[in-house]
């Protein structure tokens, strides 16, 4: 590149230099001319002249006047001829009386007019006036610079010229020098058929990726991505360069990639996606140069943690229903070995009566398998946390009523039961906890609604409520929290239903989701 820079210079000032030698000699010949025009015009006006011309012996008047006037112009050769190019004057004084040797037909018509022509004296630039009295030509008058003289005065303004040339010259190859010096620090020695191999390796790299991957310069603009990053953030085409304010992403997450500390495993929850994103800072020199971001789509894994925490919650709930049994069993066992033996039917009767009467319950109302079995696990969880769980009388959904994806269920049920059963144990001291489930199909639409007992959901949080990161919970930070009703916010919408909040009859929040059945 130094080398194509130093070529590009040299060309440029040569050039300039070619250029301004032509110009300068252009000049020159203009001004030569333009004084043998001035000259020959002033001497064939003057009255002399037109007196000596038609004296009988003119060369013996007219060569000395020429001669002085020559001597003080300057110019190369002054000759006053009569119209049949006889000389009356010259420098040479042997060529006094022979023929003028030039083009005098202009003159001869009564113009003045100039001409490069090569005479005695060799080449020169000449003007040749006419004399006019009475308005008759009556003689001419022809003055000459000689070209040598001109380059003479020429070769005297090329110094400047070329001097000025070198300067700029010399400027030029110490600034391509300095560029090509700064160009390779910040390339870092790298060569530029290099950097255009790198690039397109690190394209195929960034693009091939299955993560997303986003750049951010430190004006908060997006600098690159990937396709993965551009599917999982939905952004629009040709986002290069837009601020991340305008991506239409929610606050929290639009913070995160603008965070000027590193972030670690953040989980952010879209219109569509579970999002787990990585933010690095990139510094240059002690400089803010923006934010690289990484994003994983957790969005199965969320949904088949849920599975996993019901699961979980199931067999917590058996391994305490177990507890419990093995207590009643051992209280059974002792009521028969003390020969108290219609005592330890009747404990044995009214535990088995409780259990069946909550399976049949709950089995009779809501047939379908997964959401049984959610029910009957959080009821057994609820109960040990000593929150009372009511599954309503209107409560009838059979397992070929509902035709949405049974994690989609667990999603949002298992979500608003577990924060209702949290919320209804937070104002355990003031009222007894209770959750309210209610499950039905409504005109081609599953209807869910989870009431408690608790503090309640203020009127002015409105729609916050189902942002990533709200929470009624103290502590944990705002992406450590509120996970669970952005889920449900979430699979509603993108199950084209709607989620409110109102007043529960217990004193707590009623969570109503209304989601319409796809059509068989």
């Amino acid at each position: 590149m130094l080398a194509m820079q130093l070529a590009v210079v040299t060309v440029l000032v040569l050039g300039g230099a070619i250029l301004a030698y032509l110009d300068a000699a252009a000049g020159v010949e203009r001004k030569a001319a333009e004084e043998a025009v001035a000259v020959a015009v002033t001497l064939a006006d003057s009255a002399d002249v037109r007196k000596a011309v038609q004296s009988p012996n003119p060369s013996s008047r007219l060569q000395p006047f020429a001669e002085r006037v020559r001597a003080d112009t300057g110019v190369g050769f002054i000759t006053i001829m009569d119209r049949d190019r006889t000389r009356y004057t010259h420098p040479n004084p042997d060529r006094i009386g022979e023929p003028f040797i030039g083009n005098i037909e202009p003159a001869l018509r009564g113009r003045t007019f100039t001409e490069t022509y090569t005479g005695t004296l060799g080449p020169s630039v000449r003007a040749v006036a006419p004399v006019m009295v009475d308005g008759e030509v009556v003689a001419l008058v022809a003055v000459g610079i000689t070209l040598e003289a001109i380059s003479t005065e020429l070769a005297q303004r090329m110094p400047p010229v070329l001097g000025v040339a070198a300067g700029v010259l010399l400027v030029g190859v110490a600034g391509s020098v300095a560029v090509s010096n700064r160009l390779r620090a910040q390339t870092r020695g790298v060569a530029p058929d290099e950097l255009s191999r790198m690039f397109d390796y690190y394209e195929a790299i960034l693009h091939s990726v299955r993560e997303g991957l986003v750049l951010v310069d430190r004006d908060g603009r997006v600098g690159l991505y990937n396709d993965a990053a551009a599917e999982l953030l939905e952004l629009p085409e040709n986002a290069r360069g837009a601020p991340v304010s305008e991506l239409g992403l929610t606050d929290a997450l639009s913070r995160t990639l603008l965070a000027e500390e590193p972030v670690k495993d953040e989980l952010h929850v879209t219109e569509t996606r579970v999002l787990l994103v990585n933010t690095v800072p990139v510094r240059s020199r002690g400089r803010a140069m923006g934010n690289v971001v990484t994003l994983r789509d957790h969005t199965e894994l969320q949904s088949l943690t849920g599975e996993l925490d019901t699961v979980r919650a199931f067999a917590e709930s058996l391994r305490a229903q177990a507890h419990e049994s093995a207590n009643r069993l051992h209280a059974v066992v002792s009521l028969v070995e003390l020969g108290r033996t219609e005592q330890a039917v009747a404990l044995a009767t009214a535990e088995l009566r409780t259990a069946q009467e909550l399976t049949d319950r709950v089995l009779g109302a809501v047939s379908e398998p997964v959401l049984a079995a959610l029910l009957l696990g959080k009821s057994s969880e609820a109960s040990e946390r000593g929150v009372e769980l009511v599954i309503t009388d209107d409560t009838v959904l059979d397992d070929t009523s509902s035709t949405i994806d049974s994690r989609d269920l667990l999603t949002v049920l298992g979500n608003l039961i577990d924060n209702a059963v949290d919320a209804a144990i937070e104002t355990a001291a003031e009222r007894a906890p209770t959750v309210r489930i209610t499950v039905r199909v409504e005109e081609a639409v599953l209807v869910m609604r989870v009431a408690d007992s608790g503090p309640g959901v203020a009127p002015e949080v409105g729609e916050r409520i189902f942002r990533r990161g709200w929470s009624t919970k103290s502590g944990g930070g705002e992406v450590g929290r509120g996970l669970g009703l952005a889920l449900v916010g979430q699979t509603v919408r993108r199950l084209g239903g709607t989620v409110t909040v109102t007043d529960s009859d217990d004193g707590g929040a009623a969570f109503t989701v209304r989601i319409p059945l796809p059509a068989e």
